[in-house]
């Protein structure tokens, strides 16, 4: 029957806020944790909550009142042994009697004396430790009374061996009970039952690789390790295969007439999970199944036994039976299998790990691990031992391995142990010798595309459906002025002006998946817009895109060389116009040469016949002047070699004659405003004052002049257009 636990607070439940703080300071001075509340229904949720020691009840309360709580608390199996003292200002006895048929275990009346209630509360308590302990013991009683009847029992001994070890594994509240035996003078103790392995039988173990077990052995006192993690008598255990999940020890000897048959070894997972009346109860036990023991002459058979089949035998026989309940999986199985000891020896293998190494199974039975690694991975096989040892076992490691014929192949290996107790690992693995050339071959592909891609002239971005960089190359890092660690993860609309990424996209879809040379700006790491030519497409995944990628052509050193370009080609077509100019200059001169001459000549003459004074004379005067002055515009015209002008009206310009046909005096090209270069005066080709006049050239220099005015009207014309 359970019991209410006796280091609980104290419970106090009234509904008077007074009479609870009086209540709590009593408690309080008498150093009592308790807690307190203010109704029926509170008491039930605190005692759920916390289990108090003992509950001191107002029987005059709001419902539910005090003696519906006492009903209540003695009707429910978990609190029906649960101390109450009730408190009650009521004289009359039959309200005392009725609280004490209601289940109530002691009363105070109000007012109380602090002294009083305190020791009533303390009396209670002291009743229920006694009741608990009496309880305890004759459980225990019973316990050892059934163990030891099954001990005497003529049944099976073996079964009836298991039967307490399984028992004792229950009452104590431990994970594993077992019974070691030994023989006198020997390091070889042997495992007779085990609580959680009622096949085991038998089992021989090196005592060496125990001391605790040889420590209770050699001094006939029972030992208990509280923590085996850091306790230094487990040193050596913490670093061989007995180094399991168990955290807490307890070995008790089995003694008959004060020497040592062997010991009770209880181990827990939990640190310091051995109370004294359990050990108590299991030393007890120990000291029956000494008697038992002895009259079962378990020794006398385990010597039989062994004269029969030796240790490694035997070890070899269990663990093949332990392993055969997993036989119709591993020959079934895709991977290779084996089955290795915590020294690395193989002690089994499947027929694909026979097929993966060339060995067959006499070949590998025995056979340490490392010597079917390459030679290169011989430290490899030392790790993984030691990470046997120590309750490791790594996952997903490529190995080299050297079959029987001598070829190398990579396997690929994940271990798990089986078999626990006895350290054993198993190991699967599987070829991957192709599948590891192919990813190398990948990654060499995927290095030279990666370097392609870096070395390309133009910038190319690429990005998920949902806008995320996924590659920034470093063309894009030279024009955008960004490092693709700054990119890469980032929104591509951050590199576009606002809307163009959404504009780019739609015309991609519209062209089919893809566009080209289309011109836009984007967005450089300082802000700025940069002029580019842009050519994209969406990355396909059969029918479903899953990405897109840009490749941008930047076209600001494009547009400066186009500028260049113009302004030289404006500035050769105003050579040719200047050219044209000297050339026409150079026809009209020579054409108004001899009729010029002979207007001025004409002129002088009928000046001179003409009578001084006269009208007609006047006029040839007029006329001989005004031809002078023609001639002089001729000659200027002649010494033209390049053009100046000068204002007219508003903003026309006509030619300025004058300082055109200045000797020496530099001109302004027409086009740049820059000074010309001095180059020597053309003269006319057909000077009308000077000798060695050459009309017969007229034609083809107009011809030339014809020619070249045609041609700049041309290029005028076009240029207008």
């Amino acid at each position: 029957m359970p019991h209410a636990a006796v280091t609980g607070p104290v419970l106090v439940v009234d509904d008077d806020m007074v009479s609870r703080h009086v209540l709590g300071q009593a408690l309080a001075k008498a150093k009592l944790d308790y807690i307190a509340v203010g109704s029926g229904a509170e008491a039930l949720a605190q005692i759920d909550r916390t289990h108090p020691a003992i509950v001191l009840l107002d029987l005059v309360m709001p419902q539910p009142d005090g003696y519906q709580i006492l009903r209540i608390l003695r009707a429910r199996p978990e609190t029906r042994d649960l101390p109450v003292v009730v408190l009650t200002a009521l004289d009359a006895e039959d309200e005392i009697a009725k609280a004490f048929e209601a289940g109530a275990d002691d009363f105070v009346k109000k007012p109380f004396k602090p002294v009083e209630l305190v020791a009533r509360v303390r009396g209670q308590l002291r009743l229920r430790t006694a009741m608990d302990q009496l309880g305890r013991k004759e459980k225990d009683a019973q316990v050892v009374l059934e163990l030891t009847q099954a001990l005497a029992s003529n049944l099976d001994f073996r079964g009836i061996l298991f039967t307490v070890v399984q028992r004792l594994a229950e009452v104590a509240k431990v994970d594993r009970v077992s019974i070691v035996l030994v023989r006198e003078q020997e390091n070889v103790g042997y495992v007779v039952a085990a609580s959680d392995d009622e096949q085991l039988r038998d089992l021989p173990i090196d005592l060496v690789k125990y001391p605790e077990i040889q420590q209770v052995l050699a001094s006939n006192a029972p030992l208990v390790v509280e923590d085996a993690a850091t306790h230094p008598l487990m040193e050596i255990v913490r670093t061989s295969k007995q180094g399991s999940a168990f955290s807490s020890l307890c070995i008790l000897p089995i003694l008959y007439e004060a020497k040592p048959m062997g010991v009770l070894f209880l181990r827990s997972k939990r640190p310091g999970a051995f109370a004294a009346r359990e050990l108590a109860l299991c030393q007890t036990i120990a000291s029956a199944m000494a008697i038992a023991l002895r009259n079962a002459r378990v020794l006398q058979s385990l010597r039989d036994q062994t004269q029969q089949v030796t240790v490694a035998r035997f070890e070899a026989e269990r663990r093949m039976r332990s392993l055969q309940r997993y036989a119709d999986f591993f020959e079934s199985s895709a991977d290779g299998i084996v089955v290795l000891d915590s020294e690395g020896r193989l002690l089994f293998s499947n027929p694909k790990a026979r097929e993966i190494t060339g060995y067959d199974e006499s070949d590998l039975r025995g056979r340490r691990l490392g010597d079917i690694f390459a030679s290169e991975e011989e430290h490899l096989a030392h790790d993984l031992r030691a990470a046997f040892l120590k309750n490791t076992f790594p996952k997903d490691i490529d190995v080299r391995l050297k079959t029987k014929g001598g070829k190398n192949v990579i396997v690929n290996v994940n271990t798990a142990s089986v078999l626990r107790e006895e350290g054993a690992v198993l190991a699967s693995f599987r070829d991957v010798t192709q599948q590891r050339a192919v990813e190398a071959e990948l990654v060499n592909t995927k290095d030279f595309l990666q370097r392609v891609i870096d070395s390309s002239f133009d910038a190319i971005i690429s990005c998920d459906m949902r806008g995320r960089v996924i590659l920034f190359n470093r063309a894009a890092e030279r024009i955008y002025g960004k490092s693709s660690h700054e990119v890469v993860g980032t929104d591509v609309r951050s590199l576009y002006p606002e809307g163009t990424a959404k504009k780019i996209m739609r015309e991609i879809r519209a062209g089919g998946g893809r566009i080209e040379d289309l011109k836009i700006e984007i967005i450089d790491g300082s802000g700025a817009s940069v002029p580019v030519s842009f050519a994209g497409a969406l990355i396909m995944e059969g029918d479903t895109a899953v990405g897109s990628v840009g490749i941008f052509t930047d076209l600001r050193e494009k547009m400066r060389m186009e500028q260049r370009l113009q302004q030289a080609q404006d500035q050769l077509l105003a050579q040719e116009r200047q050219a044209i100019v000297a050339e026409l200059a150079g026809a009209a001169a020579h054409e108004l040469n001899q009729p010029l001459t002979s207007v001025r000549n004409y002129a002088t003459l009928l000046r001179r016949l003409l009578e001084s004074g006269t009208p007609a004379f006047a006029a040839a005067e007029v006329i001989e002047g005004e031809s002078e002055r023609m001639a002089e515009i001729v000659r200027k015209i002649g010494k033209i070699t390049k053009y100046e002008t000068k204002s007219y009206v508003g903003k026309q310009k006509i030619l300025d004659l004058d300082r055109a046909s200045e000797e020496g005096v530099p001109v302004a090209s027409p086009v740049t405003g820059e000074e010309a270069p001095k180059s020597e005066p053309r003269r006319p080709s057909g000077d009308w004052s000077g000798p060695g006049s050459r009309p017969d050239r007229a034609p083809q220099r107009a011809e030339r002049t014809t020619q070249r005015t045609e041609r700049v009207a041309t290029r005028t014309e076009k240029e207008r257009e």
